[in-house]
């Protein structure tokens, strides 16, 4: 659905970011939050040809913890980010390409700890650009089910 060449989105989408390996990951689009970011664990930084890179992995299927994404990106920032619950930590920042519905597009992405929270990763208002409208009402308007 669109309006005004504007995806309409729900709370609660399936995206894909393909530059990492991961699809199909139920995401929580919160317009409250400016940067978007994703759980990932054993992450470390190293150097390729003299840049700075982070890895880590992902675990997309909540159902599945076995099933493993490994993931290689370069940093694009460092950033001092509050969490909902206040507390401000250090983040390496990515940018990456995410598919959303037919639509896709470059995003940064804070890399977190997200163990605690429901959803792996959280779309930020900056994620979003000018390209979509949230009905908060709503959940998976993009997922066709039928």
């Amino acid at each position: 659905m669109t309006m005004n060449n504007k995806m309409i989105i729900g709370n609660i989408e399936n995206c894909d970011l393909p530059d990492l390996g991961i699809f199909d990951l139920q995401v929580r689009i919160d317009t409250g939050a400016k940067t978007s970011s994703l759980h990932v664990d054993n992450l470390s930084r190293y150097k390729k040809a003299g840049k700075p890179w982070v890895k880590f992995e992902i675990h997309p299927n909540i159902h599945k913890v076995a099933e493993v994404v490994e993931c290689n990106a370069p940093i694009q920032d460092i950033r001092r980010i509050k969490s909902s619950n206040g507390t401000v930590e250090e983040r390496y920042v990515i940018k990456t390409m995410v598919s959303l519905g037919q639509e896709s597009w470059s995003i940064e992405i804070t890399l977190t700890d997200r163990s605690d929270m429901s959803y792996l990763m959280l779309f930020g208002r900056e994620g979003m650009g000018d390209k979509v409208l949230v009905d908060p009402s709503a959940t998976f308007l993009l997922t066709d089910y039928s």
